[in-house]
């Protein structure tokens, strides 16, 4: 039977570097639950899929600053911990709930919970040998899935100011992934899809000139990386998505800058989000980099908090915990229903609708194709990215559903189920497009990571760039190995400093506090290695103080062993 077109799922899994940055309720505990909840039940449904003589074929980013931390011997030690933790506290409520006479219902949960835990860990331990990286990589091995890349440490790119910054967060990237995977990757996920074309940039907290500044997928092709992913408008959206940026000055300067000079190419051919394209705006860049476009239709039945599967009454609350152990046992019961008018989960419930939503999904994903072929007598692509920590986390029946999705769509003969890098092979993309300025964030525009709130961070990183990249190039050819470790620890201490968490936690109020904190530690810890290279460098003693100092943060904040400076150098 002639198909319709290809499918592909994209999974963007992602936290910032918080191993021995706290524990509860924020640091450590974040990778425990998402590896608890998400990472380990996604593959056990992958490998499961594959027992059944599946091929699960989707795409999934892993950020380098992930796979550090899931590979870091204090996470696999401390996760055992967590899970012991969270069976114990199973255990304390069946006898606490029975002990009080609960509902037998809620008295069940508990044993479903401890059976939970407990499959999580046989699997971490038996079957990938506690490797979550590992386990992925097998799959990828195997010919299953595409593992692609991210910034560094997920570094929002077009607000950076030096392209030393950027090629950094992209070069470490790289050699991270060939460290942790055997192999160079092929993609790359943007942080938060933030996009910005060649233009004449000019900072917007500095009294600086513009100057020319290459598009992001410049340095994505001179670090080898063949495609990314961006967000519908960028591709459709046109000038109008600035209009966002009057909701602050910055923004709307900056937009000035880019709406001056952007004049859109008329295109022989009607642009699609179901088609790959390429794009390159300098002429320096060798080749053109490919791209392609979230799909706005199957990510709004999964996104909307209104609209969306999470939504269903069956399903698990994300919000209401039972303390000690904060395990849940109640379920969504309604949209606005209040959380002590929660009604008690029950898993007997899951199965029909999960097939129900899963049913949904898989014929909108047929019409959708059959829509496209029928209009432009070609078939199309369906790229569909998430973030993976929706599934598992926040949706706790997510990769449930996923494994539906992914058998059913195999099993049927009118849809190509596929990964990014399998479909660009088979199908690479010949025409040239623009696309424009923005994200996957509010309007499409930087303003959740640049605003009223996040503007001090953005003059610390400004700073810390502008020494960093100086101060390399003076001595990064050096042969002095201590004064190379000083260096390469101020490069980790910018990376962390860079990271786009910390916006995005500030301004939605997440996290606000540790986040702050997090921005004026590692500027803080740059700002002394900084000041400790120079004196170094130019022959003066340095304190006992300060290489203790030294110590303590390569042994907190010693990601990326052997980093590379070249890319943090001055030009």
């Amino acid at each position: 039977m002639e198909k319709l077109g290809s499918f592909s799922l994209v999974l963007h899994s992602h936290l910032p570097w918080v191993l021995n940055h706290g524990v509860w309720p924020h640091g450590t505990s974040w990778v425990n639950e998402a590896a608890a909840e998400t990472y380990i039940p996604l593959l056990m449904e992958l490998y499961k899929l594959i027992d059944e003589g599946y091929h699960p074929k989707l795409t999934v980013g892993i950020t380098p600053v992930l796979c550090e931390m899931l590979r870091h011997p204090s996470f696999i030690e401390g996760f055992m911990d967590y899970i012991h933790e969270k069976i114990s506290a199973a255990l304390h409520d069946h006898e606490n709930f029975t002990e009080n006479k609960y509902k037998v219902g809620r008295i069940r949960l508990t044993k479903w919970w401890e059976d939970f835990y407990e499959r999580v860990r046989e699997n971490f331990v038996h079957r990938y040998h506690r490797d979550i990286i590992g386990a992925f990589k097998k799959l990828q091995d195997d010919g299953l899935i595409d593992i692609i890349t991210c910034g560094a440490t997920h570094g929002y790119n077009p607000l950076l100011s030096k392209e030393t910054s950027i090629d950094a967060q992209f070069k470490t990237a790289v050699d991270n992934y060939k460290h942790h995977f055997g192999r160079a990757p092929t993609g790359a996920w943007l942080p938060e899809c933030a996009y910005r074309p060649g233009y004449r940039w000019k900072n917007p907290l500095r009294e600086e000139e513009e100057y020319d500044r290459p598009g992001i997928e410049y340095f994505l092709a001179k670090n080898g990386l063949k495609y990314f992913f961006i967000d519908t408008s960028l591709l459709l959206g046109g000038k109008s998505q600035g209009v966002y940026a009057a909701r602050f000055p910055l923004l709307k300067e900056l937009w000035k800058q880019f709406a001056a000079q952007y004049e859109e190419i008329p295109t022989s051919f009607e642009k699609s989000q179901y088609e790959a394209y390429l794009v390159s705006t300098d002429p320096s860049t060798k080749s053109p980099v490919g791209f392609f476009t979230r799909d706005e239709k199957t990510g709004i039945v999964v996104w909307s908090g209104e609209h969306g599967y999470p939504g269903c009454a069956e399903y698990l609350d994300f919000h209401k915990k039972h303390y000690p152990g904060g395990l849940r046992y109640w379920k969504v019961t309604g949209p606005k229903v209040d959380l002590g008018e929660k009604m008690l989960y029950w898993p007997d419930d899951l199965p029909g609708k999960l097939d129900e939503n899963a049913n949904h999904y898989v014929n909108l994903v047929k019409d959708i194709l059959r829509d496209y072929k029928n209009k432009f007598e070609k078939p199309g692509i369906i790229v569909a990215p998430y973030d993976c920590e929706l599934f598992g986390h926040w949706w706790f029946e997510g990769n449930w559903w996923l494994a539906r999705v992914l058998r059913w769509l195999e099993d049927d003969p009118e849809v190509e189920l596929t990964n990014t890098r399998l479909y660009i092979e088979k199908n690479p993309p010949n025409k040239v497009v623009q696309i424009i300025e923005g994200s996957w964030g509010q309007g499409s525009s930087h303003w959740v990571w640049l605003n009223e709130w996040t503007t001090w961070t953005w003059k610390l990183i400004y700073d810390a760039e502008s020494k960093c990249e100086e101060i390399i190039a003076r001595y990064k050819d050096s042969e002095d190995e201590h004064l190379l470790k000083i260096l390469k620890q101020l490069a980790r201490e910018l990376l962390l400093l860079e990271s786009s968490d910390w916006q995005f936690l500030i301004t939605t109020w997440s996290a606000r506090d540790y986040a702050e904190n997090r921005v004026a530690l590692h500027y803080e810890n740059f700002t002394r290695l900084y000041d400790m290279a120079s004196a170094y460098g130019q022959g003066k003693n340095v304190d006992e103080g300060e290489w203790h100092f030294l110590g303590t943060l390569e042994s907190a904040d010693g990601i990326f062993k052997d980093i590379d400076l070249e890319p943090f150098a001055k030009k």
